[in-house]
């Protein structure tokens, strides 16, 4: 008999899922385990790893060592959008991921993508190699976005977040989160179709911690597979984000293990791309909980 997912649904063989991400000059097959976005964030503040990576070498080397743990993408961001961050111009933003993406793109054997809500830095980006915008504002912050992402043929990462990094996490709220971040997904799918970007090329990112509580960030999660009837693949960031320590009940709570275990149901569910920021343990994970029949 076949497995079910604790939410009820079938288990990942029996659902339609897209199979497939056409990238700037490549496409990303999807088997049965996700595909891993590597975090770089050149930054001094963003939540977890702020300040780390913030010089152009060390950022460059902690690529290329994610890309040795398996990385399938590497996604560099110059801009914290952790909750009450402070805006970045887009001269500083562009100083910071400019260097990296220049010592990366042709080195790796794996697609970059540009985490910005910035068209003037995803268009300088994509110039030096970049393959992926990743925007948390679902291409809806700049007027200028969709126009690079036509005129650039990148793929494109859109997010539901409600309210603005500043804003965001003050008092979110919302009738049924589940199905008013498919309803929004939906309609940016629609309308970046309706603009020449084909949904081979969209992936669709619920937002995990923006605009989000942890009640909030859990039902999304146990409702990931509903947006496979969207027909894009499933893109989610979940690594190391505040909910986990809180529903362990331990505010000092190492994430770590609490993003393993979120990978793992995600990967029940057929998600095709899970942001995270240690790549090497998170494929481990998935290796052997497929391994040991956890993906039957």
């Amino acid at each position: 008999m076949r497995a079910r997912l604790g939410n009820g649904c079938d288990s990942m063989a029996d659902r339609p899922r897209a199979l497939r991400w056409v990238l700037r000059t490549r496409t990303l097959q999807f088997g049965t385990l996700p595909r891993l976005m590597g975090i770089v964030n050149v930054t001094p503040d963003s939540f977890s790893d702020g300040g780390r990576f913030f010089e152009p070498s060390a950022a460059i080397d902690h690529a290329l060592e994610l890309v040795a743990q398996g990385a399938d993408i590497i996604d560099i961001g110059g801009e914290s959008t952790r909750p009450y961050s402070t805006p970045v111009p887009a001269d500083e933003e562009l100083r910071r991921v400019m260097p990296v993406i220049a010592g990366l793109a042709g080195r790796i054997p794996v697609p970059i993508s540009i985490d910005t809500s910035k068209a003037v830095v995803a268009q300088e980006a994509i110039r030096a190699g970049a393959e992926i915008i990743n925007d948390v504002t679902g291409l809806a912050g700049d007027p200028g976005m969709i126009s690079v992402a036509l005129e650039t043929q990148a793929a494109v990462c859109i997010m539901h977040m409600q309210g603005t990094p500043q804003t965001m996490q003050l008092h979110p709220t919302y009738q049924n989160v589940v199905e008013e971040v498919y309803a929004f997904l939906r309609d940016r799918r629609d309308r970046l179709a309706a603009a020449g970007l084909p949904h081979e090329r969209i992936a669709l990112d619920p937002g995990i911690g923006f605009g989000k509580t942890t009640e909030h960030n859990v039902q999304l999660l146990r409702s990931a597979w509903r947006l496979h009837e969207l027909g894009c693949p499933i893109l989610v960031g979940h690594s190391r984000k505040g909910f986990i320590a809180r529903v362990m009940g331990d505010p000092q709570a190492d994430p770590t293990g609490g993003t393993i275990g979120v990978a793992l149901a995600l990967a029940r569910q057929g998600v095709q791309l899970l942001r995270v920021h240690d790549v090497g343990l998170i494929r481990q994970a998935l290796v052997l909980f497929q391994a040991a029949g956890g993906l039957d």
